[in-house]
This record gives structure tokens, C-alpha cells and sequence, in this order.
């Protein structure tokens, strides 16, 4: 058996079981112990196994919320500096809506303290930060699960965000070009974000330097229709100057705004 089909079968195995010693695969498989250890370590760099004193246990879960977690610490200081300029904008907001991107989870760690507010959020983990927030009331729109990612999609979050009117939403986006058109990598998450844009009076995508002057697989809203973008003091004045030539309010948040809540626009 080739070394690809011998670590799909070790993989169905240890899916099945939930856990397979090395004694059991190499008996399985009528391998050595040392080719199951092998196969193990690769396994697991690729993250689909984690490593277990003599065996393996399923890592698909763990290599996830790994992966969600790695990519809400990239530029972490330009997210918070973000979120203290979305916070800015949001006070005396009732309603707020927020999308299942890493800079909006930022946005939600920020709403701590507030009261009288709802929050409707297709994010997990922005539910999980604010579930036990006294004065905000949080709001799922149901759906699915995305397999990749911890937010809703799906018809059922899109008829339900329809129904629903929020005076505020802030958006992430994968890129935005020099026109100010907004994109999203995944497509199937486009549509719970038109729906949430249009069912905010104002809508702000916030979105770091790293995503600006770029385009991702599908489109989803002009910045120009909206009340504007939220970035951070890192992005490249040459590009916010396009930007501003297409009409497209920019909010530029200086890193120290974690402290300061200095904005400029």
C-alpha cells in the first residue's frame, strides 16, 4: 500500500474510533510501528491528527479553532486600533450589527461596558464574548455552520437578516480595490453580508492595510454607497488617496487609538 492511501485509511480509522494506538493501525494496516509513527507525524503537521502518548486522537477540530485563532492575532494592533474607531462611531447606537470576520471580533471586545444595545452578529465567537454582557442583548440570525469558519450562512440567516433593521453594521472584507469595490473570499458568505448591509441605515466596512488594493473571488458592495471604510494607520496613502478620488469616505485609526480614540477622516 502506497504512503497516500496508508495515511487516508490511518485518517478513516482514527475518524471512526476517535482514537487509534500505534499497535492497532500497524496491525491493521501490516505495517511496522515505526511506518504508523511516521505516518502519524505527517498527519499531524498537516493537522489532521493530533499526536497522543502511543497513538492519535482526530485534530480536525483543534487545527480549526488553531486557525481561526492565528488569523484573528494577525495585525492585531491595526484591529483594535480599528475597533476603537468602529466603537467611536457606534456610541449611542441602540442596534449593531457585525459580520463573522476577525476585525469585527475585535469591534465586539470593544462593546463591553455598553448597555441598552443589541447586537446581531452571524459570528460565534463575537456571541460567545458578549453572551453574558448585562446591558447588550445578543442576536443570532440562525443558519449553518460554516465547516471552515465559526459564523452562519445560509438561507435561513439571509430570510432572517432581511426581517431585521440595525442602525449600524461594520463589515471585514477579504479586499477592496481602488474603485472601493468590497470583496469576500468565501462565496457562500456573500449574501448573509448584502443582506446585513442592507439592513443597516449605516454601513462601515473595516477592513487593515493588508486587504486594501487588493480583490478576492466575488464582490459584494461599493464603499461608495456606504457610510465608509474603517482602516488603519499602516495603509498606503496612495491608495486611500484613490479611494477618497472614488468618493469613498476612509476613517484612518492610528495604532495608539487603543488608548486615545483619536480618529481621523
Amino acid at each position: 500500500m502506497k504512503q497516500a492511501a496508508r495515511q487516508a485509511r490511518i485518517r478513516e480509522m482514527i475518524v471512526r474510533n476517535g482514537e487509534c494506538s500505534v499497535e492497532e493501525l500497524a496491525a491493521e494496516l501490516d505495517v511496522s510501528g515505526m511506518t504508523i509513527r511516521r505516518d502519524l507525524q505527517a498527519l499531524s503537521e498537516q493537522g489532521q491528527v493530533i499526536r497522543t502518548h502511543g497513538g492519535a486522537t482526530l485534530g480536525e477540530r483543534i487545527s480549526f479553532e488553531f486557525a481561526f485563532l492565528k488569523r484573528s492575532r494577525e495585525n492585531r494592533m491595526a484591529k483594535e486600533a480599528i475597533a476603537a474607531a468602529a466603537f467611536h462611531l457606534a456610541q449611542g447606537c441602540r442596534s449593531i450589527m457585525l459580520d463573522g470576520s476577525t476585525t469585527t471580533l475585535a469591534i465586539a471586545r470593544r462593546l463591553h461596558g455598553m448597555t441598552g444595545l443589541t447586537v446581531v452578529t452571524t459570528s460565534l465567537p463575537a456571541a460567545a464574548e458578549l453572551q453574558y454582557e448585562q446591558g447588550i442583548d445578543v442576536l443570532l440570525p440562525g443558519g449553518y455552520v460554516r465547516p471552515a469558519s465559526p459564523d452562519l450562512t445560509g438561507s435561513l440567516a439571509e430570510a432572517n437578516l432581511e426581517s431585521l433593521r440595525a442602525e449600524i453594521a461594520f463589515l471585514g472584507a477579504d479586499g477592496i480595490d481602488l474603485e472601493g469595490s468590497v470583496y469576500a473570499h468565501p462565496p457562500d458568505t456573500t449574501l448573509v453580508l448584502v443582506k446585513m448591509a442592507a439592513s443597516a441605515s449605516r454601513v462601515y466596512v473595516a477592513a487593515d492595510h493588508t486587504k486594501l488594493g487588493r480583490t478576492a473571488l466575488r464582490r459584494f458592495g461599493q464603499l461608495r454607497n456606504w457610510a465608509g471604510l474603517i482602516t488603519d494607520s499602516d495603509a498606503d496613502p496612495e491608495i486611500l488617496d484613490r479611494l477618497r478620488e472614488a468618493h469613498v469616505n476612509v476613517i484612518v485609526a492610528k495604532h495608539e487609538e487603543t488608548i486615545n480614540n483619536h480618529v481621523q477622516v
